[in-house]
């Protein structure tokens, strides 16, 4: 549907769930996609084994968007070795649900540290190396729940709607650059961080959405593509959900 030969992409979180999809649909459609993970080195390997039909168009990166010098480190490392950075996804998030009083610190910290600070990290050094083409895709995966606030997740859906407010005001600041970004909104998608739930909670989650089901991967990655391509080139600071109409 899209064409993105020539083009290369970073996709944190890029080996696992809804982050492995786009990671996939962008090797599909021609890109070189460095996809970036924190943790299981077990996994990502598996990820980029499974895809090996691609070869050097993917390449696989350790280290933690929370972590100023760890990114920084990456981007030196990038410039360095491509001529170009067309396409940031700011995919990287984690859950650590609770109710208010039950949350812990540390859970606050780490869901806020890793899905807002991690876009805030990542985005910064993505405008420097975009702007010296002055051109440049960058699409947070954000999230209805940054919206909706579902109970159990005031962390969650603070970090969400932050990467909104961000966007907001960095696509005013990079605009006259070529450089748009833009944030894909998912409701409930069939991926790993709801694996964990209580059949009974799914049941009600699924009874919620207007459609009566979960959506896929590859929907979301379809948006994520539209937002990322040459095509949508007037659009910017805007928030596309896909939730089945799941809305606020």
């Amino acid at each position: 549907m899209f064409d993105f030969n020539s083009q290369h992409v970073i996709v944190t979180g890029g080996t696992r769930g809804i982050g492995a999809g786009i990671t996939e649909a962008f090797l599909k459609s021609g890109a070189l996609v460095v996809a970036t993970y924190s943790g299981n080195d077990t996994a990502a390997m598996n990820f980029k084994e499974s895809l090996s039909v691609y070869g050097d168009k993917l390449v696989i990166k350790k280290f933690d968007v929370r972590s100023t010098s760890e990114v920084e480190a990456f981007f030196k490392e990038y410039d360095e070795t491509y001529p170009s950075l067309e396409i940031l996804v700011n995919n990287a998030g984690i859950r650590r649900d609770q109710i208010i009083p039950s949350m812990q610190e540390e859970d606050w910290d780490a869901v806020i540290d890793t899905n807002l600070k991690g876009t805030y990290n990542m985005t910064r050094f993505a405008v420097l190396s975009m702007m010296k083409n002055r051109y440049g895709r960058i699409v947070n995966m954000s999230s209805v729940g940054g919206k909706l606030g579902l109970p159990g997740q005031a962390n969650y859906a603070a970090s969400k709607a932050g990467q909104i407010a961000l966007s907001l005001s960095v696509s005013k600041e990079v605009a006259k650059r070529n450089i748009t970004i833009n944030n894909v909104c998912p409701g409930f998608i069939e991926t790993e961080l709801l694996a964990d739930l209580p059949e009974e909670q799914v049941k009600d989650y699924k009874s919620q959405v207007p459609m009566k089901r979960f959506g896929k991967v590859s929907e979301v990655a379809h948006a994520v593509m539209f937002f990322a391509s040459k095509e949508a080139s007037y659009i910017t600071g805007a928030s596309l959900d896909i939730a089945g109409g799941l809305n606020a």
